[in-house]
């Protein structure tokens, strides 16, 4: 497996490459969550290519996991669904490699630590580049927390997607900012995933001030549930992340409903 520099900059990293092309065609990254293994490990690969056939220019394939830090009722739910059918992370890895026979959109690998300590971190690595993934995310692996593991991912030749809080200080945000890969995720709000009414007022400065900072693109994702979140939240970040209203499209109306809401907030961002 080839590596590179732990410092790979925008103009060498793939995935932060995509949404330069993007955003030069005055697009911004639709960036949808979906848990692997719901409802069921056999619809991952036809939710996946629905999702790329809605619009999706980034899918974040969750990994179940039974004890999440950040995930609110909905993606529990999900998660607990899943790993009582089957699902984990080997299963969502077969699951990229089945969704990479025929489509290219960017995968990034979204887990909490745990289940890829599990794995083990080598192996993972090799079969996460094997099975096609772009990036990955690990929720509870902040920077400094362990500088010889997440040198490991930063030397992989994926992007290591890196969080950063409404409540992180700016000098830290700066430090995150210029250290990932791929994109930052910005968290808009404090608290755990779900859907809400409104997005917090003061989003707007603070994603600005972090995409002048930033080495690589900024999506922005936590609460956002409707097409007006979306296009509001297009017109200050590089990517918009929907996670728990798009898993209750799932729950509601199974693929055609999660293609039809996605489908709605690509429309709407475009048309910002």
């Amino acid at each position: 497996m080839a590596s590179r520099s732990a410092t790979t900059s925008s103009d060498s990293d793939p995935l932060a490459a995509r949404f330069a092309g993007w955003a030069g065609a005055g697009r911004r990254a639709l960036i949808p969550y979906l848990t692997a293994g719901f409802p069921t490990p056999d619809r991952t690969v036809p939710l996946l290519r629905a999702l790329a056939g809605a619009g999706a220019d980034v899918i974040e394939l969750g990994v179940p996991f039974s004890d999440p830090l950040a995930d609110g009722p909905t993606i529990q739910r999900a998660s607990q669904t899943a790993i009582q059918a089957g699902g984990c992370l080997a299963g969502a890895l077969d699951a990229l490699r089945a969704f990479r026979a025929d489509a290219d959109t960017a995968v990034v690998l979204f887990s909490y630590l745990n289940p890829v300590l599990r794995y083990g971190v080598d192996r993972f690595l090799e079969d996460a580049v094997g099975a096609g993934a772009d990036g990955v995310l690990l929720t509870d692996l902040p920077l400094g927390s362990d500088p010889a593991l997440e040198s490991k991912f930063e030397g992989a030749p994926i992007s290591l997607v890196r969080l950063i809080a409404p409540t992180t200080s700016w000098s830290r945000a700066l430090d995150i900012a210029r250290r990932a890969q791929g994109f930052v995720y910005f968290i808009s709000r404090t608290g755990v995933t779900g859907t809400r009414r409104e997005l917090p007022p003061e989003l707007t400065e603070a994603v600005g001030q972090l995409r002048g900072a930033a080495a690589v693109p900024v999506a922005v994702g936590f609460g956002i549930s409707t097409p007006e979140h979306a296009a509001r939240v297009a017109t200050v970040a590089d990517g918009v992340v929907v996670g728990s209203a798009l898993i209750e499209a799932i729950e509601r109306d199974g693929e055609d409903g999660a293609a039809r809401f996605l489908s709605e907030l690509r429309t709407t961002m475009d048309a910002v």
